[in-house]
């Protein structure tokens, strides 16, 4: 084959691989606008969390009390005697009727021991009856406990015992504003160690905890409730966080 025809062969092929290697541009011209505008948005997702401190003005605690009897009437008529008493001791001490609500009766059985070879016989009922109450008056709290304990005589139980902020939400308020600032900071700090700049927040989650402020719960029996019962609320403290995730741009 001469020069002139080895020429003319070599047209065809060389075409062919011309027509190929466009192709593959186009191909790829086209797969990176895809990945543009259909793939998910480059971001950054930070925790921030803010705290502030506040005093209570609230206490609440359950107060119940107990009776043991042979039959179940006269153990729910002894529980509810002694629980009326408690209401209107602690209403005469201060407590508005209205923050008294009741939280639970129970009436159940007692067992004895069973003799050698023998079973379980019902030995007589203790019955329950348990009162919420919500002193909005600290300055009361150890006067309206005392008065309860008394009231309800050695029976009385008082648990639940927690210091609350009635109304937290300007607390709260102030607490997301830190906790948004401070993932706002993390946020920028990693966009920056990352060479981009913070877009626009595209989702935000909160949380948030301490709203109350538990005492140690306890037994309050006639003898040592007689004196008022000291209670110190101290400061509450709020935690709020949020979960915020940026755009990176």
């Amino acid at each position: 084959m001469n020069g002139a025809s080895r020429g003319a062969a070599r047209r065809p092929a060389l075409r062919t691989m011309s027509a190929l290697a466009a192709l593959a541009a186009v191909v790829s011209v086209a797969a990176g606008c895809g990945s543009d505008t259909g793939g998910e948005p480059r971001s950054v997702t930070v925790v921030g969390s803010g705290q502030v401190s506040g005093v209570p003005d609230t206490l609440r605690a359950d107060i119940g009390v107990e009776a043991n009897a042979s039959d179940v009437t006269t153990a729910l008529n002894e529980t509810s005697a002694k629980v009326t008493a408690v209401t209107d001791a602690v209403v005469a001490a201060g407590v508005e009727r209205k923050d008294v609500a009741t939280q639970q009766v129970s009436v159940n059985p007692q067992y004895s021991s069973p003799a050698p070879g023998g079973s379980s016989q019902i030995s007589g009922y203790l019955a329950t009856n348990t009162i919420r109450v919500t002193i909005r008056d600290i300055s009361t709290a150890s006067t309206v406990l005392s008065a309860a304990a008394t009231a309800g005589g050695d029976n009385t139980r008082i648990n639940n015992v927690a210091f609350a902020i009635d109304d937290d939400s300007e607390l709260l308020e102030k607490a997301r504003e830190a906790a948004f600032t401070d993932a706002r900071g993390r946020a920028e700090q990693y966009a920056g160690l990352a060479g981009d700049s913070l877009g626009d927040v595209l989702t935000i989650k909160e949380s948030t905890s301490g709203q109350e402020q538990p005492v140690a719960p306890g037994t309050f029996e006639r003898d040592v409730a007689a004196a008022p019962v000291p209670v110190e609320p101290g400061e509450q403290e709020l935690t709020f966080t949020v979960t915020v995730t940026f755009a990176l741009d």
